[in-house]
């Protein structure tokens, strides 16, 4: 009896076997089955995108373009970054418009004027060449997206822990960059925010520190001889924050004024450790590279209708992503050091 049932098990499992191979190798339909790509978000290596920005030689941009360059390896797919090497609009537009001859699969660029660079960003988009904003906005520009810091909120944020830390009175200054729109943003959200939750606290100077340690440092030894009795600084970008704190350890000042600072450059982040700056505002700078590159691969894929109702598969992306802020201390400081 065993032998005729074991030759039925061996006819079933053979016409299987031969029903599988079948199914998935000889039908027409499944010819090109074992040659298929995985299902997913997943580009040619020979797609490139860009990342254009200026100074481009700060620290700074070294998480952002970290968050680039993950992205583009999940998505398997190169990018490159070009950058001004000062703080000059017109270096950067040409280097956005040597980026643009190229015809890379898209840019993603930060803004050193919110107007300087609208013309070329424009020609970029009427190319076909998707474009998305980072860190620093053009809000009248044709650009897909802004991912960033929500400027005008940190600013307020950092209002409120030196109006915390000055136990609401005092006189405080501002160094910052004029005519960078997300430092306009910093700078109102701070004023507003003193006048109104600390009217105690007076603002006796904004300067321009011109995003530069040395000039910021002269602007503090300034802003110290004509205001001996101010109690402190607010800085809108890292520079400033080292300038102040450079001046303070100069001037036998250090630990004696308040200080609050932006961004988590090795530099800012050692005068926190060392108590020269109070505080820092670290920005979430990985997760606008990485999501810069994200928005851009939907775009030249066309995985974006965001007139449709009628999706087919894509979806709507949003024109901002607030990349948040957290405020660094000496109890947090060791946290923010490069890995």
């Amino acid at each position: 009896m065993k032998k005729p049932i074991l030759l039925i098990v061996y006819g079933l499992v053979t016409s299987l076997f031969v029903l599988f191979f079948w199914y998935f190798g000889i039908r027409e339909d499944k010819q090109n089955f074992w040659n298929e790509k995985p299902i997913g978000l997943i580009g040619e290596i020979e797609e490139k995108y860009v990342m254009v920005t200026f100074q481009s030689g700060l620290d700074y941009w070294r998480s952002i373009m970290k968050g680039f360059e993950d992205a583009a390896q999940i998505l398997n797919v190169s990018v490159d970054f070009r950058g001004a090497t000062q703080y000059d609009a017109s270096e950067e537009i040409t280097v956005l418009e040597q980026v643009i001859a190229k015809k890379p699969a898209g840019i993603a660029v930060t803004a050193i004027n919110p107007d300087a660079l609208i013309g070329t960003i424009n020609k970029a988009i009427e190319a076909g060449i998707p474009i998305v904003l980072f860190d620093s906005d053009a809000p009248n520009s044709m650009a897909y997206s802004f991912l960033g810091t929500d400027n005008y909120s940190a600013g307020a944020q950092a209002a409120r822990e030196f109006g915390r830390l000055l136990v609401g009175k005092g006189k405080a200054a501002i160094v910052t960059q004029p005519n960078q729109l997300n430092h306009e943003e910093r700078t109102k959200g701070f004023k507003e925010t003193i006048s109104k939750e600390f009217p105690n606290i007076e603002i006796v100077q904004i300067a321009d520190g011109k995003g530069n340690v040395q000039e910021s440092e002269k602007i503090a030894e300034s802003i110290l001889r004509k205001y001996p009795d101010i109690d402190g600084f607010f800085a809108t970008q890292a520079n400033g924050g080292v300038g102040i704190g450079q001046a303070l350890k100069k001037l036998g000042l250090a630990g004696k004024k308040v200080v609050i600072g932006f961004d988590t450059d090795k530099g800012t982040l050692d005068l926190v450790k060392d108590g020269t700056i109070n505080a820092t505002l670290a920005q979430g700078t990985w997760n606008m590279g990485y999501w810069s590159l994200l928005e851009l691969f939907h775009h030249y894929h066309n995985l974006v209708q965001p007139d449709s109702e009628d999706m087919n598969g894509a979806h709507p992306l949003p024109p901002y992503i607030d990349t948040g802020v957290t405020i660094v201390t000496q109890a947090n400081v060791d946290n923010y050091y490069a890995k």
